[in-house]
């Protein structure tokens, strides 16, 4: 059943620190918690140096900075340069705001090996407006400093309906850029996302045109610049697996200190997600009911306990499934063999109506305003 731990886990492999939910930016589309502006506590830097080394140690390589925004935190070269020393193959995930040429030699210089920043639109007025900051001539400048000081050019696009019919432009500005990858990252209906999700979510057709455009362009550029296109999950018929199998290779730290076998699963009810401030990473991985629950097929109940597919996706997106179906044990509604299937096939045609309606809602942006209205 779930809960139960049957073998012993393997170690995490990558593991993302979220070292604040602060951010200059208001996307609409955030991955941060909804009522994000009610954890107002934040790791201190020995808690952050702690838990590096633990996760280290139990095994992780890949290493991502992320938040909010992980450049408001002073001490970010500081745990840069723990993390080299550990052996981590670091990745800063940045909106670039703030990233100044001095930064990035300080960074570099720490020894960070990677920077990915985002940008939301190939146009100023488009992209000032998505991220509720003016910041697309600023993030155009971070790009090329990026190039010149010697890192990789790896730029991430989130696509939705405000941009998808830009995609030829934003492949031009990629290239323009000297992108050595480009991550089109369509939107996941989670967080923020999913409360604006009528007015994200592309149709059917803007989908489909903007992936043919963007698989052209991909062996246009094949040996150029490496491109990954990632498909909303509304558009498949099976579900991805959740982090690569829960609790079998992602650790995400929250802000807070709260441990995550994904970064929503706080949504989830009953998990008792435990803190860094009160187990050690090794405790947390091993024992906890958070990591355990739904490692392994033993927690499955119908369609997927004797799906032949079992194996490989995992039943999905545990969050999707609470989110949409109210239960977190469900299988995925994504998937096409899911009783719950319907409440994707709804959320389609509620967002097409809405693409066509003269009087559509507008955005909830991201903002601690929101935040504690919604929460």
């Amino acid at each position: 059943m779930a809960g139960l731990i049957k073998t012993k886990p393997t170690p995490p492999r990558w593991l993302l620190a979220e070292l604040t939910y602060a951010c200059p930016l208001q996307c609409p589309y955030c991955s941060n918690p909804i009522d994000y502006a009610n954890y107002k506590t934040e790791l201190s830097t020995e808690d952050w140096l702690r838990v590096l080394t633990q996760a280290r140690k139990m095994g992780a390589v890949q290493l991502g900075f992320s938040g909010g925004e992980p450049l408001t935190r002073k001490d970010l070269p500081e745990l840069v340069k723990h993390a080299r020393n550990l052996g981590y193959y670091s990745n800063l995930i940045t909106s670039g705001y703030g990233l100044t040429e001095e930064k990035i030699v300080q960074l570099k210089e720490a020894g960070l090996d990677h920077i990915q920043v985002s940008i939301q639109a190939s146009s100023q007025e488009l992209n000032d407006h998505i991220a509720g900051t003016a910041s697309f001539a600023h993030k155009q400048e971070v790009a090329h400093l990026v190039k010149k000081h010697g890192y990789p050019m790896v730029l991430c696009v989130v696509i939705h309906r405000e941009n998808i019919h830009q995609m030829p432009e934003i492949l031009a500005m990629a290239e323009e850029l000297g992108a050595d990858y480009l991550e089109l990252a369509n939107t996941q209906y989670y967080g923020w996302a999913h409360i604006n999700r009528d007015l994200l979510l592309p149709t059917k057709e803007q989908f489909e045109k903007a992936e043919t455009i963007a698989q052209a362009f991909k062996e246009q550029v094949a040996g150029k610049m490496k491109i990954y296109y990632v498909v909303p999950d509304f558009y498949e018929d099976r579900p991805k697996a959740c982090m690569n199998g829960w609790g079998t290779t992602f650790l995400t730290i929250a802000p807070d200190g709260v441990a995550l076998p994904c970064h929503s699963a706080r949504e989830l009810p009953g998990l008792e997600c435990p803190n860094v401030k009160d187990y050690s990473i090794e405790e947390i991985w091993n024992e906890s009911k958070a990591f355990s629950y739904f490692r392994g097929i033993e927690w499955m109940k119908e369609p997927c306990s004797s799906c032949d597919e079992k194996e490989k996706d995992f039943g999905g997106c545990h969050c999707q499934a609470y989110l949409l179906t109210g239960d977190m044990h469900n299988a995925d509604p994504v998937c096409s063999k899911s009783p719950h299937h319907k409440v994707i096939e709804d959320a389609i045609d509620s967002a097409a109506k809405s693409a066509l309606s003269a009087n559509e809602k507008p955005l909830i942006f991201r903002n601690s305003k929101n935040s504690k209205l919604l929460s």
